[in-house]
């Protein structure tokens, strides 16, 4: 596929999707970014921002399998892999698969599961396979987690561990909606849903087509330098207590072929690296003290500003 086609391609996808989020064209953009990247999600916001209708609208978009789990404390790991259950009249074990078996799956409120139940998803993200008694079950490609947490309500939740925050390509808020946005909200809903009414514009095998595309994007020696240099960055400040990890470098090298390619261009800019910087890496970082994700954002974008941009001729 031609790197003019991702760019026909998402530009569908996006105008559709904001058919029903409004006024979130620039978080669209970016997750769509993630998942022509190969990686998962996790949305971070209150409840009633669109997190669990985004999710949904992508699977939609793009003709691919939905699945849902709410997370709850009482969530066991078979509840999202499967398990294998004994057939009398067979006298065989029988595989029943979880929800973890889909293209999109909405794991809902992730910090409310126990650390062995939000393990369960690991292997997955990873490796894209489950291994269910000992047996490996590879997952149908694409497949793309979105995870959502509450800031708010904390009280019994179990905060995801740096391992597993490591596996989400990014991070990301939905954010708050201008007045007029809210009113553009209200006219599109009063009616009736848009989302009843949305049409698939892509089929997975397009967006296999166009992630194996992605990877083709011609990426400048100096920029993958430009890359480290960030990367590195992360583990000498001295606000940063824990750096950026190498899934990390690759996270942010993947993302920005990808943003790259939906720009309709054949390679990366500096500009696409410093853009996506912050999603990638904010996450993976243990910051000194105590600081919300507005924050954390924040101090990555201060250090991307001091790192030399280069100024080679980066095009291929």
């Amino acid at each position: 596929m031609e790197i003019a086609e991702v760019k026909e391609q998402a530009d569908k996808i996006c105008e559709n999707i904001s058919r029903v989020l409004i006024g979130r064209e620039k978080e669209i953009r970016v997750i769509l970014a993630a998942l022509f990247a190969g990686g998962h999600v996790l949305v971070e916001d209150r409840p009633g921002t669109g997190k669990t209708l985004l999710a949904k609208t992508f699977a939609k978009s793009i003709g691919g399998q939905f699945k849902r789990v709410q997370f709850t404390p009482d969530l066991m790991p078979s509840d999202i892999t499967g398990l294998s259950i004994y057939n009398r009249k067979s006298e065989d074990f029988v595989l029943v698969k979880g929800p973890v078996f889909t293209n999109i799956l909405l794991a809902d409120e992730i910090n409310r599961a126990t650390p062995r139940t939000q393990s369960s998803l690991l292997e997955a993200m990873e490796e894209q396979q489950v291994t269910i008694d000992g047996e490996s079950h590879r997952l149908e490609a694409p497949f793309f987690v979105i995870a959502t947490e509450n800031p708010i309500e904390t009280t019994g939740t179990y905060p995801l561990p740096e391992a597993q925050l490591d596996r989400f390509l990014i991070k990301i808020s939905m954010g708050d909606n201008s007045k007029a946005t809210e009113v553009s909200i209200m006219d599109r809903f009063m009616s009736e849903n848009p989302f009843d009414t949305l049409q698939m514009v892509c089929d997975t095998d397009h967006i296999k087509t166009m992630q194996e595309a992605v990877r083709e994007v011609f990426v400048h020696p100096c920029v993958k330098e430009y890359i480290a240099d960030m990367i590195l960055a992360t583990r000498n400040n001295s606000r940063i207590q824990v750096g950026a990890s190498s899934r990390g470098t690759v996270g942010l090298l993947r993302l920005s072929q990808a943003y790259a390619a939906m720009e309709g261009r054949t390679f990366v800019r500096p500009d696409d690296v410093r853009y996506m910087a912050p999603y990638v890496l904010a996450h993976r970082v243990i910051m000194a003290g105590h600081m919300d994700e507005k924050k954390e954002k924040a101090v990555i974008r201060e250090l991307v500003d001091q790192i030399a941009v280069p100024v080679e001729d980066w095009e291929k």
